[in-house]
């Protein structure tokens, strides 16, 4: 395992490099160069060779690059020209909400695509399968921001059963121990911070499941179909085996593998794309500083997310790779 591990992480450095080197020139090639994008489209030369300078622009490219690459290895992505903090700081500040929103999402994604997709499968042609492959085709084809103001204005607005924005309600006293609003409340005790930090956090994450959710339930269902025609479960069934040991040791099993993989990417899509989500809901995380950022043309913010997002997309990989060898004892050999 510890091998597996070791060897996957040393086959992503070259991507992350490759990564790296697109970001730089992409800064390189900006209209005017990095200062006068920083700067503005009014700003004097005299002001953007002091940008320049400071900035260290004004020295050979490569020496630029190493500089870059360095501070990328020390987690020091740089200043937010717009707040004058450290870009790190920041997304520690706001990642913790996105990261609780993404994590509810896909876990209702799994809980309810998974069993759902399954029982389609073994009732194909049978109204839970359709409604399932109907609801699922739906599902992808609703836009999240569309989906939200609606979820929004039934439940929170007109029957006023769920919070219409932020992450806790004004008169809630709330520790802050890990960023995690519902995680936060467990641990300290504080169980009414911890339900309300729930109930803030429903609608936008059955919002943000919703896609993740679609995706899960057809590959679910199309993986067990596969699976239930294979020979070794026909020859599992004719040698006698208990039905509950057949569905659940060959066919879930292995129909499971290609699920893992679309929830990995799903996982990492979901943290990058909470923006609008968060926008509506006025959620708090990084998708809405992304947004300012964006509109501001704060381009260390915009470069450490990509990077930053880089990062937790090798994370999820590699958590992925080590599913896959729990699940199927081969991919350990190979």
């Amino acid at each position: 395992m510890l091998r597996l591990v070791v060897r996957r992480l040393l086959q992503l450095i070259p991507t992350l490099l490759g990564l790296s080197v697109l970001l730089f020139l992409w800064l390189n090639r900006l209209p005017g160069g990095p200062a006068s994008a920083i700067l503005g489209e009014r700003a004097t030369a005299s002001e953007v060779t002091r940008i320049n300078r400071l900035l260290g622009l004004d020295e050979p490219v490569w020496v630029q690059y190493w500089r870059f690459l360095k501070r990328i290895v020390q987690l020091d992505l740089g200043t937010s020209v717009r707040t004058g903090q450290p870009v790190w700081d920041e997304f520690t500040l706001r990642f913790p909400a996105t990261v609780e929103l993404s994590v509810a999402a896909i876990l209702i994604a799994v809980v309810v695509g998974v069993p759902l997709g399954y029982f389609a499968a073994r009732r194909r042609g049978g109204w839970l399968d359709v409604t399932s492959v109907s609801g699922s085709l739906v599902g992808i084809c609703i836009p999240v921001f569309f989906l939200a103001l609606v979820l929004k204005g039934i439940f929170a607005v007109n029957l006023g059963i769920f919070p219409s924005y932020g992450r806790l309600s004004t008169g809630i006293d709330a520790t802050d121990v890990t960023g995690f609003a519902v995680l936060d409340g467990v641990l300290t005790g504080e169980f009414d911070a911890s339900w309300d930090a729930l109930m803030h956090l429903a609608l936008p994450a059955v919002t943000l499941a919703s896609i993740p959710l679609a995706v899960i339930v057809r590959m679910t269902r199309a993986s067990v179909l596969e699976v239930l025609g294979e020979d070794y479960v026909r020859t599992a069934e004719a040698k006698g085996l208990a039905r509950s040991v057949v569905r659940g040791r060959h066919v879930l099993r292995n129909a499971l593998l290609p699920v893992i993989t679309a929830v990995g990417l799903l996982t990492g899509s979901l943290l990058s794309g909470a923006v609008l989500t968060e926008s509506v809901f006025a959620f708090g995380g990084i998708g809405s500083f992304i947004r300012q950022a964006i509109d501001g043309r704060d381009y260390p913010v915009l470069v450490g997310f990509i990077m930053f997002i880089a990062m937790l997309y090798v994370l999820i990989n590699l958590l992925v790779d080590l599913a896959y060898s729990l699940i199927d004892p081969r991919v350990r050999v190979h």
